[in-house]
């Protein structure tokens, strides 16, 4: 559903890391604006989840589809995908307020 890459590169004790910690610290902005583009991407896939469960139900209701396996296929998929864009959007909150918190 949601691919999430921040770019996190691990830094282990002895110096093993390091090198490519350095190759990628020079192109922050680049990589925050790269991961703002992809979480907008993500949060219009939801969108659309949720308009393609909307005109499912509305056809169920309507008669014109009488499956109501793949109605409530597509309805638990919109579900599971804005539940999980809420779980994002709360780590980032949490992660905004622990930042803004930090003494200078």
């Amino acid at each position: 559903m949601i691919n999430f890459n921040p770019n996190v590169v691990p830094v282990r004790p002895g110096g093993s890391g390091g090198a490519a910690a350095a190759k990628t610290q020079g192109t922050g902005k680049a990589d925050f604006a790269e991961a703002v583009k992809n979480l907008g991407k993500q949060v219009q896939k939801v969108d659309q989840n949720q308009q393609s469960a909307d005109a499912s139900i509305t056809e169920l209701l309507a008669g014109k589809n009488q499956d109501i396996n793949s109605v409530v296929s597509e309805v638990a998929r919109a579900d599971m995908s804005f539940k999980l864009l809420v779980g994002v959007r709360n780590k980032l909150v949490e992660a905004y307020k622990q930042t803004m918190n930090m003494p200078i």
